[in-house]
């Protein structure tokens, strides 16, 4: 079986370029399901209940999350109400929605999705390693295959997951600094790593946002409005391909696809 996750998906043209290629990818590489990261796909912070329906409208299956998913208002009732759309499985008992599922594919078989975020350079956390564990242990009981997109700002903390639960799950899938990184490999164990899936956002930008608001942030020290930017877009993201009787990775490969030209609608 296949399984497709698409890189942290930012405003606007990161939709627009998933609603242009999620379709033909599915039917070009003969994909089983399609996981993303949305946590940023509304105006560059966060998601919305209408964006997350749009974004499972052109066949993006899970959606997982991490440090903005609670940015806009009244998203808390659709972490509740929606189970394909996840939150970090290590954030504090009581935060509105879940950090895991499992779902059929397209095949039928079973597969687990786990959504943690790191604690290096970020928010503390229950501690990803332990909780992480023990929420593959959880899967495992229903589903063979098991996916985790971690989200964490620190390289080695990434690497050192994926070593950590190796030979347990498919797939560990790293994102959230939008840079599409080149390590992709399979672990001893059957465990595919990339360190980060990247963005699927404009190009001419900054991880996504406008260059000259960055740049004054930069050089100025200013505060200044976040902008997303606008430009051709790229899809990135990397495919896995599971033995779906055991569960283990055979091939894992990045995914780099340019997108419309760059003609888009802020709203």
């Amino acid at each position: 079986m296949r399984i497709l996750a698409i890189g942290d998906i930012v405003g606007q043209p990161g939709r627009r370029a998933c609603a242009e290629l999620v379709p033909r990818l599915r039917e070009d590489l003969g994909l089983d399901l399609v996981i993303a990261n949305g946590e940023n796909s509304a105006g560059g912070f966060g998601i919305t209940a209408e964006i997350g329906e749009q974004l499972f409208a052109v066949g993006i299956d899970v959606l997982t999350s991490g440090n903005h998913v609670l940015a806009k208002k009244g998203i808390e009732q659709y972490l509740d109400d929606c189970p394909r759309l996840l939150r970090p499985a290590n954030w504090p008992p009581g935060t509105p929605g879940r950090g895991s599922l499992v779902l059929p594919s397209a095949s039928g078989v079973p597969v687990g999705v786990l959504n943690l975020q790191g604690v290096v350079f970020m928010d503390p956390l229950d501690c990803p390693f332990r909780r992480g564990l023990e929420e593959v242990e959880d899967l495992r009981r229903s589903a063979a295959v098991i996916v985790i997109d971690f989200h964490a700002e620190a390289t080695a903390e990434k690497i050192a997951f994926a070593r950590h639960v190796a030979g347990r799950c498919a797939a560990v899938f790293g994102t959230h600094t939008h840079v599409q990184t080149a390590d992709e490999r399979v672990l001893a164990g059957g465990t595919a790593l990339i360190t980060d899936l990247g963005m699927t956002g404009p190009v001419e930008s900054v991880i996504g946002m406008e260059i000259d608001v960055i740049l004054k942030r930069f050089i100025y020290k200013m505060p200044a409005r976040f902008e997303v930017a606008g430009g051709p877009a790229l899809l990135c993201g990397a495919y896995v391909d599971v033995d779906p009787d055991s569960g283990r990775a055979v091939a894992i490969e990045r995914v780099r696809v340019p997108a419309y030209d760059g003609s888009w609608d802020r709203k």
